[in-house]
């Protein structure tokens, strides 16, 4: 049997093959107004849950002072972050798809930063990460708007705020064994995700309605 992220990704190849470009659906349309392919919207899920999944192992085993697992969980970040920009990539081009995968490192390697320094107790660093993550989320935002007329930049920063949101708390509250805290910030996580990738996923499948599936 195929694990879950191969099965997902080859979801998304087969949506890619059958394509054919066609004109944008209007801007001003609501993101959610039409419902996403199905195959589409369970690929990207899949996909934006894997993030959050590989980056809360990260910070478990950080705290747990596992690094053998540590480097596992970032390694599977790094991977998850390649399929989501060839996810992009498939539908806009390799260079969007380069840049999806530049504007990911960069929110992997703010909240990798976060969850060092909240283990090291160093404040300044984590505020420093904190930032940067803030900062990335408005370079996702804009370049996801940009990039498609049915994703508002101001709604994708609203979604791309909380999902920082739950990060930094996440985070803080597993280096401080606050584990009934984190469980449900958990399930909160798990849930925006849906939010996320369905948005993302409506709106591509407005765009490309021919392509998606």
């Amino acid at each position: 049997m195929k694990p879950a992220h191969c099965l997902y990704a080859c979801i998304l190849a087969a949506a890619f093959a059958a394509a054919v470009p066609v004109s944008a659906a209007p801007a001003d349309t609501p993101m959610s107004a039409v419902p996403a392919a199905p195959r589409l919207d369970a690929a990207l899920r899949a996909l934006w849950h894997g993030h959050v999944v590989h980056t809360r192992d990260y910070a478990l085993a950080v705290h747990a002072g596992d690094t053998a697992r540590a480097t596992a969980a970032a390694a599977a970040v790094a991977a998850n972050a390649r399929q989501i920009a060839g996810a992009v990539g498939g539908f806009y081009g390799k260079p969007a798809g380069a840049r999806m995968l530049e504007l990911l490192a960069g929110h992997w390697g703010a909240v990798k930063a976060l969850t060092d320094a909240r283990a090291a107790n160093d404040d300044a660093a984590a505020h420093k990460a904190l930032a940067t993550l803030q900062s990335n989320a408005g370079e996702i935002a804009r370049f996801l708007a940009a990039a498609n007329p049915n994703l508002p930049e101001h709604a994708l920063r609203g979604l791309l705020a909380t999902h920082v949101a739950h990060h930094a708390t996440q985070i803080q509250q597993i280096m401080g064994g606050d584990t009934w805290g984190e469980q449900s910030t958990w399930q909160a996580m798990q849930a925006h995700m849906d939010t996320l990738s369905d948005a993302l996923a409506s709106a591509i499948a407005r765009q490309f309605p021919a392509r998606a599936a």
